[in-house]
């Protein structure tokens, strides 16, 4: 039923976006909505949160100062903002926006902290009822899905009217005995920022595919000598080949495989392969994304299962939408393919015909605004 304007912050990998959505309720539902992309300069990553949250701000305040006359909030009123956010870091990042914000002059309150895949889920429940469970399969990986609050165990607060209640799964973080790790997954997670966590994710992710690749092309080029008597030096950086290089190579339908041999020769700097080890390449990025994929198939049937919807129960026709988002999901054609083959052999052909799965295009972006208008001080919204 909400109606104003509102305003969403939503802070990825390596760029933001800031969005102005005008909601005009339950009939007309989103009036209009302008956003623009701002990459984050590199030297921002690494310095202080002050700095980073400075230029975000700078940024807002630009993107404001272009509302129109139709397009403001009412006099009087503080503008409200939904803010995306998806990183664990050791401060209160509410906080330090609300202080940049107001250093950069800007009216406006942060009315709702969303991580991704929460936001991508109210977007997806805003424009489809049936939506299920939001996913997301970038250069991180995490779901979360809607459950009946009698499932919840751990929560002893008062309940929602609704009986319902969102779960944020952090389904990265999940290992198990029945993951089939390999001696190069072990490697990966020993050498890296946060090892014995996100098992899960550094087997799935956009982060983590090109390196897993890498190490078992080095693993071959020592003992199989692929490459000729050396191991070639840029085949042991870490992290030097990108899931996109790999997909790339994945997606490569020239006969002489010609794209592979182009990002061995820039990335690598390994020249003259024969066709046969081209292929062989092919394959070991074949592999490592089926896996990914597959794997990522079985946790969203995990969650179908969970709330019992991966059975048709007498003949019922109970749609269930799951929205997914994330680079890795829009761009990696074959891994895409491959999750969502496995979902429908999983689920198996009567229960598949109830389940759909859909590409919510930034519907964290506009999640989270929603989710700042349902979390107004001004609880009787009224139009602009």
């Amino acid at each position: 039923d909400e109606k104003g304007l509102f305003y969403a912050l939503d802070l990825g990998g390596t760029n933001f976006r800031v969005l102005r959505v005008h909601l005009g309720g339950k009939e007309s539902r989103v009036v209009k909505q302008e956003f623009e992309e701002v990459s984050i300069p590199a030297h921002l990553m690494t310095g202080s949160s002050d700095e980073l949250f400075d230029y975000i701000a700078s940024a807002l305040a630009k993107f404001v100062a272009t509302e129109s006359d139709s397009q403001h909030v009412s006099p009087g009123r503080q503008r409200e903002l939904g803010f995306t956010f998806s990183f664990p870091v050791g401060q209160d990042v509410v906080g330090e926006l609300t202080k940049a914000i107001e250093r950069a002059g800007v009216d406006m309150r942060v009315a709702a902290l969303v991580n991704d895949t929460v936001g991508t889920l109210a977007g997806g429940r805003y424009n489809n009822p049936d939506v299920a469970a939001a996913v997301i399969l970038g250069t991180g990986t995490n779901a979360a899905y809607v459950e009946h609050t009698h499932a919840i165990p751990k929560w002893h607060g008062l309940l929602p009217k609704s009986g319902e209640m969102v779960i944020n799964m952090e389904w990265g973080n999940f290992r198990s005995s029945h993951l089939p790790l390999t001696e190069y997954d072990q490697a990966l997670d020993a050498g890296s920022l946060n090892p014995g966590e996100q098992i899960f994710e550094k087997m799935i992710s956009g982060m983590y595919l090109g390196e897993i690749v890498r190490r078992v092309l080095c693993k071959m080029a020592e003992e199989a000598a692929i490459f000729g008597d050396t191991v070639p030096p840029k085949l042991k950086i870490p992290f030097i080949l990108r899931t996109p290089h790999t997909s790339a190579m994945h997606h490569d339908t020239s006969p002489d495989l010609k794209v592979v041999a182009t990002k061995l020769k820039d990335i690598l700097e390994i020249s003259n392969t024969s066709l046969k080890l081209r292929k062989l390449i092919v394959e070991v990025c074949d592999i490592v994304a089926t896996r990914g994929a597959r794997l990522s198939a079985a946790g969203i049937l995990g969650i179908l299962k969970k709330l019992g919807r991966d059975t048709v129960k007498d003949g019922e026709k109970k749609k269930s939408v799951v929205a997914l988002d994330g680079g890795l999901y829009e761009h990696y054609t074959k891994f895409r393919t491959c999750m969502e083959n496995t979902l429908w052999e999983l689920l198996g052909e009567e229960a598949s015909e109830n389940i759909a799965v859909e590409h919510s295009m930034d519907g964290s972006g506009i999640g989270a605004a929603l989710l700042a208008a349902s979390h107004s001080q001004y609880i009787e919204v009224e139009e602009p």
